[in-house]
């Protein structure tokens, strides 16, 4: 029985994780603009690449957190060093620039 109680708790907690952080569809981006939602990822981008001046965007993608939109961005600088910087999608405000080990 508390096997059983432990699967439900794990795959309750799965589940919940997963509708806490949900990629957003490239498509619904621009309404998200528009409707000043987010920053455009042009924009976004520019801070990211201030902070990394010569590096590489390898991936990037938004997200939808319980407390608003988060753009991660993946990138590769001069040395190769690969970096992940996190944005609030909202303001542009860095929450993550860090070495990705």
């Amino acid at each position: 029985m508390k096997t059983l109680t432990a699967l439900f708790t794990a795959a309750a907690l799965t589940l919940t994780a997963g509708l806490a952080q949900a990629d957003v569809p490239v498509d619904q981006i621009p309404q998200l603009v528009k409707d000043g939602k987010i920053k455009p990822l042009e924009e976004l981008n520019q801070v990211v690449m201030k902070l990394h001046p010569g590096a590489t965007i390898t991936d990037s993608g938004l997200d939808n957190h319980f407390n608003g939109y988060e753009y991660e961005v993946e990138l590769r600088d001069a040395k190769g060093i690969e970096w992940d910087v996190d944005l609030n999608a909202a303001n542009g405000e860095v929450l993550k620039n860090k070495k990705d080990d």
